[in-house]
């Protein structure tokens, strides 16, 4: 039975808020709620979560205070009462190839955990969630299938491309095009200096783009709030339109479960696959299923990748900008195009109350001769990008992004670290070199812990002229922004006795994105023998974070959870 055949909850206004604020005895609470802004009318209202991620951490996040504002106006004018709350958030980009990266995926719990915190303690009615880099995203949407409350996402949207369509990966790779003598001090700090030019999320195809497109697809997020630029009108509309929407949601009885059902997933994995998207929409699609109840497994995009084409030619390995899609009108001509190729569910419920097929039923087309969206005969690869390998090096599965410009083989000489600064050293001081299968290990999400992206590495590679020439596998994962013949999430990972810590420098590795296999050339015994003189790595230090992650987190293949079925 499909969600929107679900019969009607009937009216969720009032469900939980009058718990906290009714009758006598919650005179104190009414108290307390008058010294923040309550008035005598307030009381009957249903109360509205806004949850905002504002920070000034990073520019992906800098001008979100802004768009809460917005929503929280848009609740109260349609007969709610908004509470603006805040939860964290940090920069990949700034922490990239440091110590910080292992709390960006921590992060994603985080904020699911500190969402549901409020959402549940507090007793709002239903809340809007705003999110704007990549963690933010999915711990949003992981909190809204746990609270299964009327809720809205909205995207803080992108960034603008910089001088000469620059953006974030620029800068990466001309630290590696620096080491290699092709940059020069002063070129690199105008690179430095130029690609960043405002508010909004990476600009390219890369995480956070990717799961902007994911969760409007799952139908949680408006049509086209993932793609608007950060700063513009369509971005503050947007705002006020999800205020006025989860009120809408609250009087139709209409709730993250009638919208998150296994064919909506289905519709966020072609969507992500048709954009070129991030390996990171893997693990946070698992992840966001776990949350939502619904089955969801890596072998299922390979199913949904083997049907569908890679048309959206944009960064990392394509030519474009986020900005540049958002001129030709955004997501909503693409999802179109998918729903008359069939390759999208049409009556999956989303928040506006409508199907998905209701929702695109008036896009007009991209207009003719643009170049950023190819036609379904004429794919940039006619099908996925996302390619799941399996072998004795990944029993339990490797996610791969081959886009197929760097070829769909390699086979080369392991070079192995145990870290990634180990490896970015040895790439920038030229130990790395033609032929080689760079391995880094213990960087998964126990072993990390919090399984670092690794753009240091990957840029330096790029900008090094070493991207068709070297290979790089490991336990950990990849910046959106990440591109080359790169294999993350290889499970088990190597702190929990995988494959991959058994591998010595100088063994053959090769990886067939043709028949979906990562083989270590080294027979059963010898591997056997290595296993038994292997020994596990001391556990994270001290008290924090970090090491309660590693003592929850589940697998990448299941999504790197740490809430138990």
């Amino acid at each position: 039975m499909s969600k929107q055949d679900k019969e009607p909850q009937g009216s969720l206004e009032r469900r939980h808020s009058q718990v906290v604020v009714d009758g006598v005895e919650q005179a104190p609470s009414r108290a307390m709620l008058r010294a923040v802004g309550f008035r005598d009318e307030d009381f009957h209202k249903s109360q509205v979560g806004i949850a905002s991620t504002w920070s000034m951490v990073t520019p992906c996040n800098m001008h979100i205070d802004r768009l809460a504002d917005a929503a929280e106006e848009a609740v109260n004018a349609a007969g709610g009462k908004a509470v603006q709350f805040n939860t964290i958030t940090v920069s990949d980009g700034i922490s990239m190839g440091t110590p910080g990266m292992r709390y960006s995926l921590v992060s994603r719990e985080v904020i699911a955990d500190s969402i549901e915190t409020v959402v549940a303690a507090e007793g709002f009615d239903g809340f809007v969630a705003f999110g704007g880099c990549d963690k933010n995203m999915p711990g949003c949407v992981m909190a809204m299938a746990r609270l299964d409350r009327p809720s809205v996402f909205v995207y803080g949207g992108t960034i603008l491309l910089g001088e000469q369509r620059r953006d974030i990966v620029s800068v990466f790779e001309a630290v590696g095009g620096h080491a290699a003598g092709k940059v020069s001090d002063a070129e690199l700090l105008e690179v430095e200096r130029t690609a960043i030019p405002g508010p909004g999320s990476c600009g390219g195809m890369y995480t956070a783009n990717t799961m902007a497109s994911a969760i409007e697809a799952l139908g949680l997020s408006l049509p086209n709030s993932s793609a608007q630029n950060a700063v513009s009108a369509q971005k503050l509309e947007d705002s006020r339109r999800a205020g006025a929407a989860v009120m809408q949601l609250l009087r139709r009885g209409i709730r993250p479960s009638d919208i998150l059902c296994r064919e909506a997933f289905e519709n966020a994995i072609t969507t992500v696959i048709a954009l070129g998207g991030s390996t990171n929409a893997v693990l946070h699609l698992l992840a966001m299923a776990f949350e939502a109840g619904v089955p969801l497994e890596l072998d299922d995009f390979t199913r949904i990748g083997a049907r569908v084409p890679v048309l959206a030619d944009l960064r990392p390995s394509g030519r474009y900008g986020m900005a540049e899609l958002i001129e030709i009108g955004g997501l909503q001509p693409l999802m179109k195009k998918l729903l008359d190729a069939g390759l999208l569910h049409g009556d999956c419920l989303t928040v506006t109350g409508r199907t998905l097929a209701e929702n695109l039923a008036g896009v007009a087309p991209y207009p003719e001769g643009q170049q950023i969206v190819r036609s379904l005969d004429d794919p940039i690869k006619a099908d996925s990008h996302l390619v799941v390998l399996y072998g004795n090096l990944a029993p339990e599965g490797a996610v791969a992004k081959i886009s197929g410009k760097e070829g769909l083989s390699f086979s080369g000489s392991a070079r192995v670290f145990g870290s990634e600064e180990d490896c970015l050293r040895a790439i920038l001081d030229g130990r790395v070199v033609a032929g080689d299968v760079v391995v880094i290990r213990y960087e998964g999400p126990k072993g990390g812990p919090g399984m670092r992206e690794m753009l240091s590495p990957t840029g330096a590679i790029m900008g090094k002229g070493l991207g068709d020439q070297v290979a790089l596998i490991t336990d950990g994962r990849f910046s959106g922004g990440s591109h080359g013949f790169v294999v993350g999430h290889v499970t088990p990972e190597a702190a929990v006795g995988g494959p991959l810590a058994l591998v010595e420098d100088g063994d053959r590795i090769t990886i067939d994105a043709v028949e979906r296999t990562i083989t270590l050339d080294v027979d059963a015994g010898e591997l056997e023998r290595r296993r038994q003189a292997w020994s596990p790595p001391p556990p994270p230090a001290g008290p924090g974070v970090l090491s309660k992650y590693a003592r929850l987190v589940r697998s990448a293949s299941e999504g790197a959870v740490t809430t138990k079925e």
